[in-house]
């Protein structure tokens, strides 16, 4: 199999939903070449929403990251092959504020011209622009016990993105 991302519209991508957030779990980046940071991520989903191919994910505000997307227009959903399982680790309890993740990891950033930072090993790469954000409501919950998810009342924010390119391995 040819190792380069190659584009194509999203309908195409073959892949369990479920299975490569839940389990190979993801890599949300955002910023710009002179400051950017990626978190590892296992909630989100993708489907049409306002007649548009989308993803969603959520950031807790105590993460590095959502500062940084806070401030961008465009993030990206990297997901990798299960080698990549150890840098995807280091990248969800190490804090960018504190490491170079992609130092340690040896990840390496490829910068797009419209500010869509991607990983060259992922194998699959989303490209999105913010189109909605809201913050989780604990007065919504209808599940009691989702409120033990949050001991530290850090609700996280969800953020819907329109898919602008979609490249896979």
């Amino acid at each position: 199999m040819d190792n380069e991302l190659i584009a194509l519209d999203p309908e195409m991508l073959s892949d369990n939903v479920f299975r490569i957030i839940n389990e190979d779990w993801m890599l949300i980046t955002a910023g710009r070449p002179e400051k950017f940071n990626t978190m590892t991520a296992s909630w989100g989903g993708m489907g049409i929403l306002w007649g548009r191919k989308v993803c969603f994910c959520f950031i807790r505000p105590t993460r590095y990251t959502y500062e940084i997307i806070e401030n961008s227009d465009v993030f990206t959903l990297c997901f990798f092959d299960d080698s990549y399982k150890s840098a995807l680790e280091y990248c969800g309890s190490h804090s960018g504020r504190d490491v170079d993740k992609v130092a340690e990891t040896g990840l390496t950033p490829v910068f797009g011209n419209d500010s869509g930072i991607y990983f060259k090993e992922a194998r699959i790469v989303l490209k999105c622009r913010k189109l909605y954000y809201h913050d989780f409501d604990p007065g919504s919950f209808l599940d009691s016990r989702i409120e033990d998810i949050y001991p530290l009342k850090d609700y996280h924010r969800m953020y819907i993105g329109e898919i602008i390119s979609c490249m896979k391995r």
